[in-house]
């Protein structure tokens, strides 16, 4: 498919190899305006805004993704294959599943069960295991000590439902997953199709088993330390 695409007015060459991801359109807005030098925007349609400026030095652009795994699997899957992005960082909420958890704590995905069914395409043989890269990882738990930030890195479960009326997250903190969102497992798979790089920074908006919970406006604008550690380690 050729450039622009049905879903992003960005021309070949506007978008730097490392995009930072998060699902709310206007997240992005605000990495860009706060976090960017010389920002300049390349995408409103849809209201997906994305960006391309430069974070000490370096060239990074930052988009939305949209809400789940159908979503974000459109998006990544043309930064990827068409835009000749390499690296693809998720800065998203969760809600905490593992009790240590408490509200704004970061989590580092490792790896993303979900109970989507977006692996079928692939036809595989089995169940796959949709895994971040090591390498963003690595770089990720250590600009987070060297701000002396302490996260948690495991497993998150990436589910295709909002309102769950079978209430699983029990089920699912039984197997020591940390945190449930809605946007990983798609992220992952698509970067493995690819051969490129994907991880998930997350930070802890609501816990399910207390009822406490975030505004959207302090989601969009106070996540901060996940947007700054995923600005640091973009290449």
């Amino acid at each position: 498919m050729a450039v622009p695409t049905p879903h992003n007015a960005a021309k070949a060459g506007d978008i730097a190899s490392t995009v930072l991801m998060p699902g709310d359109p206007l997240r992005a807005k605000f990495i860009a305006e706060t976090f960017l030098t010389d920002p300049v925007c390349y995408n409103t349609v849809r209201g997906m805004y994305g960006y391309t400026g430069y974070y000490k030095g370096k060239r990074v652009s930052v988009q939305g993704s949209g809400m789940g795994v159908p979503s974000i699997g459109i998006y990544s899957h043309e930064l990827y294959n068409f835009y000749g992005v390499e690296n693809i960082i998720r800065v998203g909420s969760a809600g905490a599943i593992d009790p240590s958890l408490k509200m704004r704590d970061l989590v580092i995905a490792m790896g993303a069960c979900t109970n989507s069914n977006y692996a079928a395409q692939y036809e595989l043989p089995g169940t796959y295991a949709p895994i971040a890269s090591y390498s963003l990882v690595e770089k990720a738990v250590n600009a987070a000590r060297a701000r002396n930030l302490p996260v948690k890195v495991g497993n998150v479960l990436s589910s295709d439902i909002f309102y769950d009326e079978s209430a699983p997250l029990l089920k699912w903190q039984k197997m020591g997953v940390l945190a449930v969102e809605m946007e990983s497992a798609g992220l992952y798979m698509n970067a493995a199709r690819a051969g490129k790089n994907a991880l998930t920074l997350l930070t802890i908006s609501d816990c399910p088993f207390t009822g406490e919970e975030t505004t959207a406006e302090e989601r969009q604008n106070t996540f901060t330390q996940m947007m700054e550690i995923a600005l640091e380690i973009a290449e």
